[in-house]
């Protein structure tokens, strides 16, 4: 079965920003070292923000409005791809990273740094 596409074949998929109320978690890695760097929340304004920018922008759950990683640190996420999963509810995010390389506001590399 095959899901529909929003705009022409081979363009965009079609992202069900329905299913989490109006979000889609967003899986962050970087695009050279395919490391995970971590996941934040889109909803349409933030990805279609990101699209425009070039820069990756969540939607703050918590404070209900729109962020840009780095804005404040530096450590701003150039997008280099974009993938929706096979059920259209979840975005893989490739980027390259930019400033010291820290992606966490702990200070550390990648938000994935202690085992469970």
């Amino acid at each position: 079965m095959e899901r529909s596409r929003s705009g022409p074949p081979g363009g965009p998929a079609s992202i069900d920003f329905a299913k989490f109320h109006g979000l889609v978690p967003a899986v962050v890695q970087d695009d050279e070292s395919n490391e995970v760097l971590m996941v934040g929340f889109m909803n349409e304004e933030a990805l279609a923000t990101t699209r425009a920018t070039g820069f990756v922008t969540f939607f703050s759950r918590t404070r209900h409005t729109l962020w840009t990683k780095g804005e404040t640190s530096g450590n701003r996420l150039e997008v280099r791809r974009m993938f929706v999963d096979c059920d259209g509810d979840t975005l893989l995010v490739r980027v390259r990273r930019l400033g010291d390389g820290h992606v966490c506001h702990t200070g550390e590399r990648t938000c994935f740094f202690e085992e469970a």
